[in-house]
């Protein structure tokens, strides 16, 4: 008569005493999300990296017969698109004609193009060194606890397995599955806390991967961007080249002329004052400079500089002060004025780059020489009026020739892949770096004052 009302006792007993399976229900659900998370991260790579040991099977004939269709197919689809473009690039090119405004507009234009994209470029290749560095990170803390991870996952896979306590039991049992539910409840926690923390770090690197493949995604597709603008940018400039030796007959002997004039002089203001004065293009660029270069009273007329037509400064380089764009995306690494490492002091600023960076023309100016001189690798100087040379250094290949009137913002130049001037590769520097100075009257100036401090008071052209 006794024994029901000591089983319901014992039944109240033994549910107090087994809330920490309430605990275990949520530790349980825990082990699934690691579980699933774990087959993807941990276990799948781990069965790449054996699959080797495995015996493969050996594709079929047939397979491979497909497999080749579908590189063909690719092939063609790629040759097909590059065709056209090639001729839409030749419609654009009659398009424009000898209208020389249209020309340099959009010479402007697409070289503004690439650079937008090499900047994105740089900040995707920015933001994703950190979070490949934190996927590492976490993949290799995971992997360092391999064998917590398989202890959590069988505790929790026993404890599922586990059945609850009889409610309807004799005292000893009872006693029995009140010991077991005391040590439970000291136990379950503990798993809980290390389940959540795992759990949280597979969270973090599925969170993580998500970034770098929307990162990657876009990274991809503006590189395929910056391809196309490259290409039609080599198209233009071709073409606004072929113009310019249309009209100078006798450039190829001015280049050899200058070539030779280089080898004689041992010094910027030298190259530049032979240059000027020996030179027939680059004296004529000198006489222009000169007679249209000074500086006017009042304010610059800004409007001046959205014609692209013009054959002179659209703003005097004096009154351009904070203003003016770098002609490369890049980080400066060198600054005017500071210790140059040999003794000496900087006599202008060195700005690393990417790989083949387009460098454009930082001010309106006439190229008095553009090739290659001493240590400086390819040199590119601008006669900008008024006194004033901007000299750019460090380049692969030059694409204008002395004697033109290039405007800000005109393409003038690409990058190599390293560094092309003697006094930077002392230095050890193991990317492109570019190489600007400024000149008043044949001494160097500091260039801080002439840079725009954000995009929106640079100048355009």
């Amino acid at each position: 008569m006794h024994a029901p009302r000591a089983s319901a006792a014992s039944d109240e007993a033994t549910a107090g005493f087994w809330r920490p399976a309430a605990l275990l229900s949520a530790s349980l659900a825990v082990s699934g999300l690691i579980g699933a998370t774990l087959e993807h991260t941990l276990i799948a790579p781990a069965a790449a990296q054996t699959a080797p040991a495995k015996t493969t099977t050996t594709p079929s004939m047939a397979d491979l017969i497909k497999q080749h269709e579908q590189e063909l197919e690719a092939a063609r689809a790629q040759q097909k698109s590059a065709a056209e473009q090639q001729d839409k690039l030749k419609a654009d090119l009659a398009a424009i004609g000898a209208d020389r405004t249209k020309l340099n507009q959009e010479l402007i234009d697409v070289a503004a193009k690439v650079r937008t994209v090499e900047t994105r470029i740089s900040d995707a290749e920015a933001r994703l060194r950190p979070l490949d560095a934190r996927e590492t990170e976490i993949r290799t803390s995971l992997d360092q606890r391999r064998d917590e991870i398989g202890e959590v996952l069988a505790a929790l896979q026993r404890a599922g397995r586990r059945a609850p306590p009889a409610l309807l039991v004799r005292p000893e049992d009872a006693l029995e599955s009140l010991r077991t539910a005391i040590l439970l409840g000291a136990v379950v926690p503990e798993l809980r806390t290390r389940a959540e923390r795992l759990a949280t770090d597979l969270g973090e690197l599925i969170a993580v991967r998500q970034k770098i493949s929307a990162e990657r995604d876009q990274l991809a597709a503006d590189r395929n961007r910056l391809t196309l603008d490259q290409t039609r940018l080599a198209a233009l400039v071709e073409e606004r080249q072929r113009q310019q030796s249309a009209v100078e007959k006798d450039i190829e002997a001015e280049r050899g002329r200058a070539l030779t004039l280089s080898r004689q002089v041992d010094s910027l203001q030298g190259l530049i004052a032979k240059m000027e004065q020996d030179l027939k293009s680059a004296a004529k660029a000198a006489t222009a400079a000169e007679r249209k270069g000074a500086p006017v009273s009042g304010k610059p007329n800004l409007a001046a500089l959205k014609d692209p037509g013009r054959l002179s400064p659209a703003i005097a380089f004096a009154s351009a002060k904070g203003m003016l764009p770098l002609p490369v995306n890049g980080t400066k690494i060198r600054d005017f004025g500071r210790p140059d490492g040999v003794g000496g002091v900087e006599r202008g600023i060195s700005l690393a780059t990417r790989a083949g960076a387009q460098i454009t023309t930082p001010c309106d100016g006439w190229v008095v020489y553009a090739g290659p001189f001493r240590s400086y690798g390819q040199l590119l100087i601008l006669n900008a009026g008024g006194g004033y040379h901007v000299l750019i250094a460090g380049m692969e290949r030059i694409s204008v020739n002395i004697g033109q009137f290039v405007l800000t913002g005109e393409p003038v130049a690409t990058m190599g892949s390293t560094s092309r001037v003697a006094s930077i590769l002392a230095a050890n520097a193991s990317q492109p770096v570019l190489y600007v100075e400024f000149r008043k009257d044949g001494t160097p100036i500091d260039p801080g004052p002439w840079w725009a401090a954000n995009e929106g008071e640079k100048v355009r052209g």
